[in-house]
């Protein structure tokens, strides 16, 4: 019973909260200044990532191509390092779609 009423009133806050926030904006016609707080800070993430994911994705690129490279003929090493090239690649590569689906979607909005 007790969780029955917290839960309602919970949902209650949750509604009232989220409608404050809904119509305060509708009414100022304008993004309140939360929102573009976040939104700033996202894209100072999503650049930071941008900056880093270059180097990484090289650093690891160079780990597995000196891994096979210094494996002196064991096949798990010659293994390892191939799927540490191909991982970082792929990652590399899901990194730069997902910044090109991004920008696609901000030119939209």
């Amino acid at each position: 019973m007790r969780n029955k009423i917290k839960f309602y009133i919970l949902f209650g806050e949750m509604f009232i909260i989220i409608l404050i926030f809904s119509l305060s904006s509708k009414n100022y016609a304008a993004t309140p200044k939360l929102v573009s707080t976040i939104t700033k800070a996202f894209e100072d993430i999503e650049d930071w990532l941008m900056k880093i994911a270059t180097p990484a994705a090289a650093v690891a690129v160079g780990t597995g191509i000196f891994m096979r490279k210094f494996s002196f003929g064991d096949e798990e090493r010659i293994r390892m390092g191939k799927k540490i090239i191909r991982g970082s690649l792929f990652s590399y590569a899901f990194i730069l779609a997902i910044d090109l689906i991004l920008s696609a979607i901000k030119s939209l909005i």
